[in-house]
């Protein structure tokens, strides 16, 4: 076996989350010196990738929320100047009147008056069109007040998401280059060598019994379409039609069957009832490791099917494999 550095030189770069949410290194680990051990250093870097993937995926649900929310703010702001744009033509109307000038207002109204009733009359209207434009102005320095600060807060908001996206950006070539040192690794084993590494890491592949029992409706449903992918190759964020990562198939069996799933195995297991391996029914979701970083569907019998892991098609495994946690029923 001849993996040298550039195995180890992908384990020692392995990505763990860190609580800023970034991706860090991880210690070093000693570079293979068996068969075995490259197995060993295969597999573990294979489970640090999928944790990497769910980082990612949960990481693109928070940016979506931040554009969701810089579009709401930009809707805002653009609703609050609209506000204050309809006082402009009053305001232009009051800086045209001869009303505008109050004291020379009331000079023109002594001059121009015939009588002390008419007198009073006006100055009474004068009184009248003052207090209803201090009143127009107020609102005006309201409504200016508003629209500013929802500029304010809308540039904010879009600075924040312009800010995630970036740095997703660049979280997502680093996780990449480090799968593709991954494959090349992986590509490196023989035949056996890589089925042994991705029976461990996903479990071995078995042939789904044709007279399988659907459950009715939609779980039925996204089993069918889920079953009709075996085979299709995984790619990290894929969700089809010819290649998926695991949430990625979870999420297109359930769309074709009507129902919206999260691309993320984390928020995907959030939703619905939470059961124990004991309670499994076939259209169940079912997660593994700790903390979630993957997803499987559960199609009865003991068995799922899922999209598995770098350089793995998807296929139906059994469900009792290591890192099993639960069990989530939807609807």
């Amino acid at each position: 076996m001849s993996l040298g550095r550039s195995l180890g030189a992908v384990l020692g770069a392995a990505l763990v989350a860190v609580s800023t949410g970034l991706l860090a290194p991880s210690t070093a680990a000693a570079d293979p010196t068996t068969a075995t051990e490259a197995q060993t250093l295969m597999r573990e870097t294979a489970q640090q990738l999928t944790v990497i993937d769910e980082q990612l995926h949960e990481a693109e649900l928070v940016v979506a929320a931040q554009q969701q929310a810089a579009a709401d703010a930009a809707a805002q702001a653009t609703a609050a100047q609209a506000a204050l744009d309809v006082y402009a033509p009053r305001i232009a109307a009051i800086a045209q009147s001869s009303f505008t000038g109050k004291t020379q207002s009331r000079v023109a109204a002594f001059l121009t008056s015939e009588s002390a009733a008419e007198l009073v009359q006006q100055m009474t209207t004068l009184d009248m069109i003052a207090t209803h434009t201090n009143d127009l102005v107020a609102e005006v320095e309201i409504a200016q007040s508003a629209a500013e600060q929802a500029q304010a807060a809308a540039d904010q908001a879009a600075a924040a998401a312009q800010a995630s996206r970036d740095q997703l950006q660049a979280q997502k070539a680093e996780a990449q280059a480090k799968a593709d040192r991954y494959q090349a690794d992986f590509a490196r084993l023989s035949a056996a060598e890589q089925a042994a590494v991705t029976t461990a890491v996903a479990g071995r592949a078995i042939q789904a019994p044709r007279d399988l029992p659907m459950p009715p409706g939609a779980a039925g449903d996204a089993i069918t379409a889920a079953l009709e992918q075996v085979g299709d190759r995984y790619l990290y964020g894929a969700t089809g039609p010819d290649a998926f990562d695991c949430s990625g198939l979870t999420m297109y069996a359930y769309a074709a069957a009507g129902i919206s799933l999260p691309h993320s195995s984390r928020a995907q297991s959030q939703l619905g009832t939470q059961v124990s391996r004991g309670e499994l029914q076939a259209g169940d979701l079912v997660f593994f490791y700790s903390p979630i970083s993957h997803v499987g569907l559960y199609i009865g019998n003991g068995m799922m099917v899922h999209a598995r892991t770098y350089g793995s098609p998807v296929a139906v495994t059994s469900v009792d494999q290591s890192g099993f946690r639960f069990g989530v029923r939807l609807g």
